[in-house]
């Protein structure tokens, strides 16, 4: 496993408090104990694997901080609203939301149906605006709104993304526009795109990866913890004055 040595005491977020949709494994796994590496105490959203969930949980309270699991399907705006309530309820404020919480489908365009669309887009799109909508009515002036996006919403290497790269694209221009409707506040929002990275629904093993290292500049897959790492500075004092952008952790793949 990769691990990364460095002085976390700089850029903390003690005392801070965080929810992570989609938090019990992949990516939303890592990033929820890099934060709590970091001082804040953790809400993680997950949709099945109470057991997987519980391992991030302990994690995160080897760590020294507190964590919630919940399950609640991002889909539901109900369940959404939920997750920013219970953050406060549990930790008496709500500084960080990542929204990680997200669905795949790949298939040609004339095979999509409606019922694919619109769950894709429920999660992928609604989720996440109505997570930021409930966030920013409940979140400390200074908070950090942070989406998960992909290299494909601006990079298309293969047929049969339409869906999920329109869902990752819509991602752009609502980091945008949250980021000029909360500057105000000291609230930035911004997107990181990772490409691929190597988690169970997209291994470094898999039957496509050598092919899709092909397409990095640097020969490899990602690693969570590496994803989660510039999730982590997003998160911290130093990037108070990063906000409505998005960043590229892909390796080089859109380059």
């Amino acid at each position: 496993m990769l691990r990364f040595r460095q002085d976390r005491s700089i850029n903390r977020i003690d005392g801070k408090a965080a929810l992570v949709t989609g938090g019990g494994r992949g990516i939303g796994a890592a990033v929820a104990v890099r934060l709590a590496e970091q001082g804040a105490d953790v809400v993680i959203t997950y949709q099945r694997d109470a057991g997987r969930a519980a391992g991030v949980v302990e994690q995160i309270t080897a760590a020294g901080r507190r964590a919630v699991a919940v399950q609640a399907d991002s889909g539901d705006p109900d369940a959404v609203r939920a997750a920013v309530d219970l953050t406060v309820d549990a930790f008496g404020r709500l500084d960080i939301l990542v929204n990680n919480a997200g669905r795949f489908v790949a298939a040609p365009l004339e095979e999509l149906t409606r019922q694919q669309i619109d769950d894709l887009l429920a999660v992928n799109v609604r989720g996440p605006l109505i997570a930021a909508q409930a966030a920013a009515s409940r979140m400390t002036d200074g908070g950090r709104i942070i989406s998960i996006g992909s290299n494909v919403g601006t990079c298309i290497p293969f047929p049969g993304f339409s869906l999920y790269s329109t869902s990752k694209a819509a991602l752009v221009g609502m980091t945008k526009a949250l980021a000029r409707e909360l500057g105000g506040r000291g609230i930035t929002v911004n997107l990181v795109s990772p490409g691929a990275t190597n988690t169970e629904l997209s291994p470094a093993d898999g039957p496509m990866a050598d092919t899709i290292r092909g397409y990095t500049a640097v020969g490899r897959y990602a690693e969570p913890v590496e994803i989660a790492a510039t999730v982590a500075h997003l998160a911290g004092p130093e990037a108070g004055y990063v906000t409505g952008t998005r960043i590229a952790v892909d390796g080089g793949f859109t380059s």
